[in-house]
Order: structure tokens, then sequence, then C-alpha cells
């Protein structure tokens, strides 16, 4: 089998491999499959992300927000990555943040880096699903962006400054909407504004 032909084919479809997947769409066993990627890995032509999960550097136009449900299947973009795609903050954080239901953790390669914050499965809903060229990732709504943000500050003991943020793009009703559902120490920061 010529890897790379068969690379630039899957280019095609997604950035995103998983060495199962190759295994059975190619007819093959998946250790085969494993120990190719990794051979092309070494050739530059794919890179390691998890178990089982490469980026296919052969496709275009590939964003690592591609990788945030097949990592954590229940995550969403949020907190300060959200903010700053929604215009919340200025600041540009240096990892993709999200909020999963599952454990915290750190993803980083060359080419991506995505930090993972555990959230308490009743705090997990307020997001909505964007396209991108070849898949799809959810992002959370700016309001909701911005309480995951406050109640993990809180938990962590970090200070919550808002001052450097720009709140005149959240829907206020919508905001102390949301809001109710969080515990009341989040409500009270709101309260400040």
């Amino acid at each position: 089998m010529d890897w790379a032909v068969t690379l630039r084919k899957e280019a095609q479809r997604s950035a995103i491999l998983r060495s199962d997947d190759i295994a059975r769409r190619y007819g093959i066993v998946e250790s085969a499959a494993g120990n190719a990627l990794r051979r092309q890995e070494r050739r530059g032509l794919v890179e390691h992300v998890s178990n089982k999960i490469y980026i296919n550097k052969l496709a275009h136009d590939f964003s690592a927000r591609e990788l945030v449900s097949i990592l954590r299947p229940n995550a969403y973009i949020s907190l300060e990555s959200a903010l700053a795609e929604w215009g919340i903050s200025t600041q540009s954080p240096s990892s993709l943040t999200c909020v999963t239901t599952g454990s915290p953790r750190k993803y980083r390669t060359p080419t991506i880096r995505i930090a993972y914050r555990h959230i308490a499965e009743r705090l997990y809903w307020g997001f909505q699903e964007k396209r991108t060229r070849q898949g799809s990732y959810r992002i959370a709504e700016p309001e909701k962006a911005l309480l995951d943000w406050i109640y993990l500050q809180r938990q962590e003991g970090l200070p919550v400054v808002l001052d450097e943020l720009n709140l005149k793009v959240t829907d206020q009703r919508k905001l102390l909407k949301y809001a109710s559902q969080y515990p009341i120490p989040v409500q009270q920061t709101l309260h400040l504004l």
C-alpha cells in the first residue's frame, strides 16, 4: 500500500485520522495501520494526537476545533476561547479552551494545544454546533461561555476580573436566565456588574 497516496485520498475526506477507521476502510489489521501511521509521522505526513488519533498534515484548512468532540465526546469550546471568538475578550488564549463532563486533560502537539476543564453534567448545555470545511464543533453561546468562565475561576479560587470584558455583546436577559442554573456565588458575581 502506498501510504502517501492513501493519505492524500484521506485528506479529501477529513484532516482527522483514526487508526481503527483506516484499518477497517482498507481491510488491514489495526496494529498494522497504527504502525504505518507512526512511520508516516516520522516522515512528517501525520501528527499523533492521542490514542489512535492523528492529524493528516496533507489536509488543507485543518482546525483544532474539529478535534474537540473527537477527543472528548461530551465537550464544547468555552471559557477564554469562546469569549475571544464572540468578542467579549480581546485576549487570545494560547490553548483552545473547552469544558467537558469528562476528566480534565491537556493535549499538546506541535500543531495544536487543547485544554479541557471539567464541568458538572447539570451545566452541560448552552452551546451551538458550527461547521468547518471537513467537520463540526460545538461552542458555548456568549452568555454561557462567560458563566462557565466565572464558575471555573471561582472554583479554583482565582480572581474574576470583569472590567476587561466587553459585556455589551451579551444578551442581559439570557445571561440572568442562564445564571439561575449556576451556584449562588456565580449569580452574586453577575450582580456586581
